[in-house]
């Protein structure tokens, strides 16, 4: 019995008792009141919390909703995710068919610290309202956002602070001591890249997306570019400090809380609490990050076929490993493209590897190569370097282009796409990595190909973490995200979105093509499901009317995260879509 073999054996045993965990999952329902409701509170309450947080109490209101000004500079900056983050009243994503419009909180307590997260927290409960948090807003399923709420907007707390040698809180006497980034809970990417690479020359596990919230993705699971090198976001988290339901201030590691600790890697942090600050740790920086592309286009649907089966092989046999990741997308106009990232070789050694794939191309007249091999690398220092991109590379990025902001606002312009949209359909699923094997690697191709046929599918192989070293691999086993993920290859994807739909900005939903657009996306999943029985998947990129999503997201981990919930939030506080205990 090989590796794989043993870990869906051991899922197996530890799924028996999942049904019946499934069938008290929900905790008892937290009656919450509303705006007009006898029990909102009156204008003298809400002036106290006010003065408890040093003014930092509004009305939030949407910039597309203000006056004639204010508007047209919400029009001029509406695909710039750094102004979409500085607003309380709007999130990343505009919305979900059939599911959510981003709407603003009745109020927002801009928090500064912890302090002002603590008297929110106890506001909300003690007068019954519905809380949410928000630091990036990226949230494709409106975790950060909710009308007739009381808004924590974490925004501010963008602290950076660096460690040489960081000793979790608790730790025993003798506890060795590791280099670490500690980052507020408003801290974007771009923050912890610029401090730890850029200024540090050190590594953070953390997102692609630079402009994404570090705590929700960590919190999330998380995963970037080089997750097949170090393992999730959440395996490299070593503290964390969270407000809890009952309005303390904890600090959680392995020897504080431990409970909580484990639940927040991965069990998504906005079921549990209110993180105010996380500690990461930091790993080496190889000598250079690069960067692959490629463009294929294919005649017929068998060579089609050929080509995504040959993909899986040379996938398997040169790129499955701790120095590959990103994309390789297959579309529904028969064309292969390839957006690969490397780490830890360089630009001849990547050449090098990708030499037989092209050899392959060329010996067959069905393939055209339409956009040739490109590869290029750079000093790992440099991999998020704004001023090194608009000197050398400006192409590649985007910028904040408002007036005065900071230098080291930037962001890949093909994330740009996704600022504001408005999606019509997502899904997504772990492969496992038996779909590589000789005896199943074509029904895996023939599967792609369908679903493409139907929409694109995007086949992430750096949210998958087969191939990678035993380390990040015993890290993310000690994560609450599904054990799937272990021995998954990739994470495939597929979405259709629009454009941006907040009220006021003149964008208007086309509903007869959002529904055709979802229906395309679940024609294209259940023509991929053919050779996935089960398809556990990520909590963060996902269907919002995931079926089974307890098994989906968490599998034999939830009736544990569940616990936790009961523990730290037994009157279900804290209430986001597909949490824990709802």
């Amino acid at each position: 019995m090989d590796r794989r073999d043993c870990l869906k054996a051991g899922l197996g045993l530890s799924l028996l008792p999942l049904s019946n965990a499934m069938a008290s999952n929900a905790l008892p329902t937290r009656a919450t009141v509303r705006p007009g409701d006898a029990g909102w509170p009156s204008q003298a309450q809400w002036d106290r919390l006010s003065e408890q947080v040093g003014g930092q109490l509004s009305t939030p209101i949407s910039p597309f909703l203000a006056d004639e000004a204010t508007r047209a500079e919400a029009l001029a900056q509406i695909k710039n995710p750094f102004y979409i983050g500085d607003q309380p009243a709007l999130t990343q994503t505009s919305g979900y068919h059939g599911a959510w419009l981003s709407q603003p909180s009745a109020q927002v307590v801009a928090a500064r610290n912890s302090a002002d997260v603590v008297a929110a927290v106890n506001f909300a409960r003690e007068h019954r309202l519905r809380l949410v948090v928000k630091g990036g807003g990226h949230s494709y399923h409106g975790t950060s956002c909710a009308p007739d709420s009381l808004l924590i907007w974490t925004r501010a707390m963008k602290q950076v602070e660096l460690h040489d040698a960081f000793v979790p809180a608790g730790a025993p006497s003798g506890s060795a001591p590791l280099p670490a980034v500690s980052l507020g809970a408003g801290a974007m990417w771009i923050h912890a890249y610029d401090a730890v690479t850029t200024r540090a020359g050190r590594y953070v596990q953390g997102g692609g997306c630079t402009t994404v919230g570090v705590t929700g993705l960590v919190t999330g699971g998380g995963f970037g570019s080089f997750s097949k090198a170090h393992g999730t976001a959440a395996a490299s988290l070593l503290e964390a400090e969270v407000v809890t339901a009952d309005g303390q201030l904890r600090v959680v590691n392995a020897h504080q809380d431990p409970d909580l600790f484990w639940a927040l890697k991965g069990g998504c942090g906005g079921s549990f609490g209110v993180v105010t600050r996380i500690t990461l740790r930091t790993h080496a920086l190889p000598d250079f990050f690069g960067g692959v592309s490629l463009k294929v286009q294919v005649a017929d649907e068998a060579s089609w076929q050929a080509l995504v089966a040959h993909s899986l092989r040379f996938y398997r046999d040169a790129l499955c490993n701790p120095h590959w990741g990103e994309q390789l997308r297959f579309d529904d106009e028969r064309c292969l493209q390839v957006s690969m990232v490397f780490q830890g070789i360089n630009e001849r050694e990547a050449k090098e590897a990708w030499t037989p794939f092209l050899a392959w191309l060329g010996e067959n007249p069905a393939y055209s190569i339409v956009e040739p091999l490109q590869v290029s690398a750079l000093p790992a220092e440099h991999m998020w370097d704004a001023a090194f991109f608009r000197k050398y590379a400006p192409q590649f990025i985007a910028r904040d282009t408002r007036a005065g902001s900071p230098s080291i606002h930037m962001l890949w312009k093909g994330d740009q796409g996704q600022v504001g949209w408005y999606l019509h359909g997502y899904a997504s699923a772990w492969m496992p990595s038996k779909l590589l094997d000789d005896a199943q690697r074509d029904a895996a191709a023939k599967a792609i190909c369908t679903a493409a046929a139907h929409m694109p599918v995007e086949l992430h192989c750096n949210k998958g973490l087969f191939g990678a070293p035993k380390e990040a691999l015993d890290a993310t086993r000690n994560t609450a995200m599904h054990p799937a993920v272990l021995d998954a290859f990739a994470l495939a994807l597929i979405g259709n979105a629009g454009d941006p739909a907040y009220a006021g900005s003149g964008g208007v939903v086309n509903e007869k093509k959002a529904e055709r657009g979802a229906q395309r996306v679940q024609a294209s999943y259940d023509a991929l499901r053919a050779v996935l029985p089960s398809a556990p998947t990520y909590v963060s990129e996902c269907d919002f009317f995931q079926r089974d999503w307890q098994q989906a997201f968490w599998g034999p981990n939830y009736p544990r995260l569940l616990k936790a919930k009961r523990r730290y939030d037994p009157d279900g506080m804290f209430v986001i879509h597909h949490g824990i205990g709802t």
